[in-house]
């Protein structure tokens, strides 16, 4: 990949996390957000595995059929690497692309932090990042653009 195109794709990642925001956010309301991510996901090419944290506490999780302990693992890898940077897995991933570093180098190292799409911050108008959403099971640039998506279609509801 071009570094131009990633660059484009960082502030892509830039302005999608500027503007996926809430306004509150409760854990009744992280269920019907993995709820509607789960039945986004159904039009994968793959199952999905679905958690929401907020303040590390899982508050959402779902593990539909053909999915096992490996998604669990990338779910917490993910997270991790959201919580520490407070900014998407993806963004994390473009950071190590464009530097030519490694996560070993930013003290993140790869058997607990993700250097890939499919980790998003939960953040709250006026409060910042309250948590985590997170998913595996597709490639990762498919599990970035299914939060996306959800997002964008889920607060264009409420």
């Amino acid at each position: 990949m071009e570094k131009q195109e990633i660059r484009e794709i960082e502030q892509r990642c830039i302005e999608e996390e500027k503007n996926l925001i809430f306004d509150t956010f409760s854990q009744t309301e992280a269920l019907k957000l993995g709820s509607f991510i789960y039945e986004k996901s159904k039009n994968c090419s793959g199952p999905v595995a679905i958690e929401i944290r907020i303040n590390r506490l899982t508050v959402f999780s779902f593990f539909p059929d053909g999915t096992n302990e490996n998604n669990l693992l990338w779910l917490r890898a993910k997270a991790k690497t959201v919580d520490m940077t407070q900014k998407c897995s993806l963004r994390f991933w473009i950071d190590v692309q464009l530097s030519g570093s490694s996560p070993e180098n930013k003290r993140m190292p790869e058997n607990e932090y993700a250097c890939c799409g499919g980790g998003f911050p939960l953040t709250v108008k006026n409060a910042g990042v309250i948590g985590t959403i997170c998913v595996s099971g597709l490639p990762h640039m498919e599990d970035h653009k299914l939060i996306v998506d959800s997002l964008k279609q889920y607060l264009s509801q409420r």
